[in-house]
């Protein structure tokens, strides 16, 4: 046992504890002789332990287990051991290389919006290592070169290291946060990998950068001098012009029309000139020119549809063919800029030019016609259901409205003359088809307003429902709308009001008077219905007046003196609730009720109808055999 000195406790000696090891490497295996590299067996272990030289190993072991005596022919001989070689000897300068790219954003850029970066991933055999080198750009301005070092790539959170078995085209790597697209190989990749049972992936081709291609220069040309003389040609045409008189046809385009144009070629130079011919109170600004002297190009070499020719000067390189004095002539159009010129007339020094020089005698001017101007047809616009049609026509007429014509004389003639008729509102819901509402015909103007009364204790507010408006019938036209009149409102018949029907139940008598009195501007089915609503209340009524004409207004007085008299007992009998009762059962409002009905309402109000003054009452107000005047009958009730 030995003593610890800090504590004084005995530690034990066991076999582990004997000998503490303080080295971890291994031992060199690996030696020179006269320049020439030689291995060696090691002679210690991990820690300094003593290795066994003469020890057998592990397939010397397995070899002699394998050994059977034979009869015949003797043991067979088996083959020496292989050699012990090192990785770093086996390997040593043999490295696996891939091309790859990786994508990198370019955020603060007009220009690019990312970026292609190409790269050389390297992988050394002999310890696993690898390294990414991005090849040196010229004049790029990123800093290139060696992005990742030499050493042993962890491929995930574990630490594992990438192995050449990991690797392969046409697949993604991600080293350190950044993912490379391995595309190709070297020959001496591919040979050892497909000696080792791994399948390549076909090759993919690399990915350039796009905005170095397109900043890349293009290939230097050389074009070779014309022999042209164009000085000969100054010298030899100047301030000799050839003058065309042509004509732009613009009435296709909205305000366009058929403006006179004057071309000017300058045989000195090429050059074509286009200026306007204004005339007098044109309302035109006095510009001349529309097309400056320039040289105008004809066909391009590649001509695209959005190249703004007008605006960008063009180079030599980019024209194919120029304008030139043979391509203007009398009777032909020509397209200068994209505007088309039909040239119709010239000067004589410009016939006398084309004479001598191209041999043209025919130069007969063309008449130009001036294409008249269409009528545009003025389409009226729907109408918009805002307003009456007659205001709304009048904003298509002019830019200020002037309000329609109004029919004076027939407003003088009709003036505070209403028809007034009693409709109720047709409605799957009860409670508004009991609902009675006036609606006002407006002679004067046409127009109709609907007024509901108000009834107490019913639960609606009364009021307006409808302003004075002209209502039109239904399934007329919108632009040409057909409205209601008088004579469309018989007793019994449905109108239509904004999508809501309402039945006219009874009138007015002055709608009766008004249409007997103007007998020929209604129909006669019209009238007839008036008249037959009207005959019942008008022969109650002259049997309601013929009993008290024959028995005197002074006996009734009397009577309804003595009944009242009678009926003082009788606190129960409210002459209020009583009227409203009888008004309400009443709904032709002629004061006149059928006898069974008005003797079923005496008792539901407790009229004591069995007294002989009562009764007596009853038959003073009868008319006739079936028919009760309640309105003379009430008067005995009154508080």
């Amino acid at each position: 046992l030995s003593a610890n000195p800090s504590h004084g406790d005995p530690i034990p000696l066991n076999p582990s504890n004997s000998s503490p090891k303080t080295s971890f490497h291994r031992s060199q295996t690996l030696g020179y002789r006269n320049g020439y590299a030689f291995f060696r067996l090691p002679t210690v272990g991990i820690g300094g332990e003593r290795l066994y030289v003469n020890q057998l190993s592990q397939a010397e072991l397995d070899e002699l287990s394998n050994v059977r005596p034979t009869l015949t022919y003797g043991p067979a001989k088996q083959a020496p051991p292989s050699g012990f070689v090192p990785a770093h000897v086996a390997f040593d300068k043999k490295i696996l290389k891939f091309d790859a790219y990786f994508q990198e954003d370019v955020p603060l850029s007009a220009e690019e919006h990312y970026r292609i970066r190409q790269v050389c991933i390297y992988y050394f055999l002999e310890d696993d290592s690898m390294s990414v080198i991005e090849p040196v750009v010229h004049n790029s301005g990123l800093p290139q070169g060696k992005l990742v070092r030499r050493h042993r790539v962890p491929k995930n959170n574990h630490g594992d290291p990438y192995h050449w078995k990991d690797l392969n085209r046409g697949m993604n790597i991600t080293i350190y946060g950044r993912t490379y697209r391995i595309v190709d190989c070297d020959l001496f990749t591919q040979v050892f990998l497909e000696s080792q049972g791994i399948e390549l992936n076909p090759p993919e081709e690399m990915v350039f950068d796009p905005y170095t291609e397109l900043r890349r220069k293009p290939a230097r040309q050389y074009v070779t001098p014309s022999d042209f003389d164009q000085l000969k040609q100054f010298l030899t045409y100047d301030k000799q012009v050839l003058r065309f008189y042509a004509m732009w046809d613009d009435t296709n385009n909205m305000f366009g029309e058929n403006r006179p144009f004057i071309i000017h070629y300058y045989l000195a130079d090429d050059t074509v000139e286009v200026r306007e011919v204004h005339k007098q109170n044109d309302g035109r600004d006095p510009f001349p020119i529309l097309i400056g002297r320039q040289r105008l190009p004809k066909t391009f070499v590649d001509k695209k549809k959005t190249f703004p020719s007008c605006v960008l000067e063009i180079s030599d390189h980019e024209v194919l063919e120029w304008f030139t004095a043979k391509d203007f002539a009398v009777g032909k159009s020509t397209t200068l800029l994209g505007r088309t010129f039909f040239v119709y007339d010239c000067d004589e020094f410009t016939r006398n030019f084309y004479r001598d020089k191209f041999g043209i005698t025919d130069f007969q001017p063309v008449e130009i016609n001036k294409k008249p101007l269409e009528e545009v047809p003025q389409v009226i616009p729907p109408y918009n259901g805002f307003g009456f049609v007659e205001d709304s026509l009048q904003n298509c007429f002019s830019l200020f409205p002037k309000p329609p014509r109004k029919n004076i004389i027939k407003m003088l003639e009709n003036h505070l003359k209403v028809l007034r008729y009693q409709v109720s509102l047709e409605s799957p819901n009860p409670e508004d088809r009991k609902r009675r509402f006036i609606l006002s015909y407006f002679l004067s103007d046409d127009m109709i307003s609907i007024y509901e009364p108000q009834v107490r204790n019913s639960g609606i507010i009364g009021g307006k429902y409808l302003g004075k408006t002209r209502v039109a019938k239904p399934g007329s036209a919108v632009d040409n709308p057909t409205y209601y009149g008088p004579s469309d409102f018989t007793i019994g018949s449905t109108i239509e009001v904004f999508g809501h029907r309402f039945v006219i139940t009874d009138a007015d008598e002055h709608v009766l008077n008004y249409m007997e009195s103007n007998a020929e501007s209604f129909p006669a089915a019209t009238l007839q219905s008036l008249r037959d609503h009207f005959r019942p209340r008008q022969v109650a009524k002259k049997a309601a007046n013929s009993p008290t004409l024959e028995t005197g207004k002074q006996e009734l007085d009397e009577l309804i003196g003595q009944v009242r008299e009678e009926l003082k007992l009788h606190k129960s009998l409210d002459g209020k609730i009583m009227r409203e009762a009888f008004c309400q059962c009443d709904e032709d409002g002629c004061g006149i009720l059928d006898k069974a009905k008005f003797l079923a309402l005496c008792d539901s109000l407790g009229v004591p109808t069995n007294a002989s003054l009562v009764n007596k009452l009853i038959d003073l107000c009868s008319c006739g055999e079936d028919k009760i005047n309640y309105s003379d009958f009430l008067r005995a009730f009154a508080s």
